[in-house]
């Protein structure tokens, strides 16, 4: 048998903590001594504290790991419930990665207002072209519902068009349309010379010319295009200019190679005011 600390030791867990599974009523020791009073444990006993220590770490709180292995649970059950619940904090990281990431683009984006550059929008017309396209929905503008969307769709597009034996002509080409709940439907296209067929998962689209187009360069991932977007708004309303339409997005550089090697070309169709 083993003493309190020493079973601690194998368990790598507190003193303490025995104690209070102990109060709980969950791992109590094997024996107490009576003339001591000390707590003895059997090794058999570290298969118990093994399930109380995974439970707890993957969020239950005791009583439901009271419950839980109350319920003689099997090893397969137990199993099934810790993927799962593995799952989930595993789900919530990468979620919380992404809120992260993006309240990092937000204080880049406030640090660099008024410092970026604005000599570079120039304003141009945009020529029609003919595009491949796949099109989803995504929650919002929100970077963390627009990059989930848009990059499996440019994999499947890629995907499609070389099955149909499609080669792209040009550079891919995104544009957006939102919907009145507040949803975007999200285009991924691609540039190609080709008649529209029959039996093809993508469309084959011909964006019109734009007249007027406020464009600005942006380099590195989407994800940190906002600071580069608001560049463009400014200049848009000092330079006397009104934004009649959602920005396409022309991607001159884009891979799967480093995203901060990425050059998009953001193209916000524009008027001029009567101002």
């Amino acid at each position: 048998m083993f003493s309190i600390g020493d079973f601690a030791r194998l368990g790598r867990v507190s003193v303490r903590m025995l104690r209070h599974y102990d109060a709980l009523g969950l791992l109590p020791p094997a024996r107490v001594d009576s003339g001591s009073g000390y707590r003895l444990y059997e090794a058999a006993q570290l298969t118990q504290l093994n399930r109380i220590v995974a439970l707890k770490d993957l969020g239950f709180t005791l009583q439901q790991v009271r419950s839980i292995l109350g319920d003689k649970v099997s090893v397969a059950e137990l199993r099934g419930m810790l993927r799962l619940r593995q799952a989930e904090l595993q789900s919530r990281l990468t979620a919380d990665a992404a809120r992260l990431a993006q309240v990092e683009a937000r204080l880049r984006t406030i640090e660099s207002e008024g410092a970026m550059p604005t000599d570079e929008v120039q304003v141009k017309s945009i020529p029609a072209v003919r595009v491949a396209e796949l099109s989803a929905t995504a929650a919002s503008f929100e970077p963390t519902a627009i990059t989930p969307v848009i990059g499996p769709l440019y994999e499947q597009l890629f995907g499609e068009l070389q099955q149909a034996g499609v080669t792209p002509a040009g550079p891919g080409i995104a544009y957006y349309e939102q919907a009145q709940d507040g949803s975007v439907v999200v285009h991924a296209g691609v540039t190609v010379n080709t008649e529209p067929g029959t039996g093809q998962v993508f469309t084959i689209t011909d964006l019109p010319a734009i007249g007027e187009a406020a464009t600005i360069v942006h380099r590195g991932p989407m994800d940190s295009v906002l600071a580069t977007l608001q560049t463009l708004a400014r200049w848009i309303e000092d330079n006397g200019y009104r934004s009649t339409g959602l920005n396409r997005e022309f991607y001159i550089e884009y891979g799967m190679g480093d995203p901060e090697t990425w050059v998009t070309e953001l193209q916000e169709p524009v008027v001029k005011t009567g101002g």
